[in-house]
């Protein structure tokens, strides 16, 4: 059974995530649960906090949902470099029913280590740029609808409200 993805307002996903201090098999299995989780629910990015874990490491595969044929996991992830911009339509396993314009960088290089605790880079543009600036905001707490304007962001918040606020029937059963 995959692991259990959080939802927001989950304070775990606005608490700023801990570096993992070495690869060991625990983080291997954390990683694997996470692609699990990832490719159930249809996502092609997941980070350790949206899965309850306050550390930083994400999954990545953008040939998913469907082919799972480029996973890609990146321990104590970082951006080093950001250049241009540019204008995508956003969407979260953990924002339930939500989906907004976010404004990113263009390209970024990110430094990170792999499941084998070895050094590596990555030079990204395009959905890949975007996938990996989502994933990384996640390990400082913050989501995608962080990034929308106030308006857009109280309609949303009213909307959550209302889905886990109890109804009359709810509380007297």
């Amino acid at each position: 059974m995959p692991l259990e993805i959080l939802k927001y307002p989950n304070p775990i996903l606005a608490r700023k995530a801990e570096p993992v201090p070495v690869v060991t098999p625990e983080i291997r299995a954390l990683a694997a649960g996470m692609a699990e989780a990832m490719y159930a629910n249809q996502g092609i990015g997941l980070a350790a906090p949206q899965v309850g874990a306050s550390i930083r490491m994400i999954v990545v595969d953008l040939s998913g949902p469907e082919k799972r044929e480029a996973l890609v996991t990146l321990v104590n992830p970082v951006i080093t470099a950001a250049s241009g911009e540019q204008e995508d339509e956003e969407g979260c396993l953990s924002v339930r029913n939500y989906r907004s314009m976010v404004t990113r960088a263009a390209n970024v290089t990110v430094e990170a280590l792999d499941l084998d605790g070895r050094p590596l880079t990555i030079e990204a543009d395009e959905l890949l740029a975007i996938c990996l600036q989502h994933e990384i905001d996640h390990l400082e707490g913050v989501l995608f609808i962080d990034r929308i304007s106030r308006l857009k962001r109280a309609m949303y918040d009213k909307r959550v409200k209302r889905w886990t606020t109890p109804t009359p029937d709810q509380t007297n059963s």
